[in-house]
């Protein structure tokens, strides 16, 4: 049976095409699972083939020296919007671990900090739970 309606967020701009595992300064008390991301108590973080994420936020460029970082940030905020993280304990080591990543990855130390400090100053409402992605339906 067609349906005459789609449901969708909005707000992604890159979509992973094979699973990506990481380690992160970012150590919950419990095994965390959702459908994309799973963080264990070592750090350790996957995403899943098909998670979606906005590349590098603000007044930035995606290049390829922050596109690791980005992806594993805006993970751990979504788990911060998720309320899978406590994001007043958790959120200065996601800027850290991004900051980190960045460099790891070639990023200019002075950008890689300048970028650092943005996130530092200015994005605690995007890992609050008022900031999650919205369902949407269309048409209406």
């Amino acid at each position: 049976m067609s349906q005459r309606h789609i449901r969708y967020r909005s707000g992604y701009k890159y979509q992973l095409s094979e699973d990506h595992v990481d380690m992160v300064g970012v150590l919950p008390e419990s095994l965390i699972v959702t459908e994309y991301i799973t963080l264990d108590v070592d750090g350790e973080i996957t995403l899943r083939r098909g998670y979606a994420w906005d590349g590098p936020s603000g007044p930035t460029f995606d290049t390829p020296n922050f596109m690791r970082g980005s992806l594993v940030h805006d993970a751990l905020y979504q788990l911060m919007r998720l309320g899978e993280l406590d994001r007043h304990q958790w959120r200065p080591v996601a800027d850290l671990e991004m900051r980190r990543m960045c460099r790891e990855d070639g990023m200019w130390s002075v950008r890689a900090w300048w970028l650092y400090q943005g996130v530092k100053r200015f994005g605690n409402p995007a890992a609050s739970p008022e900031s999650r992605k919205v369902v949407q339906t269309a048409p209406r």
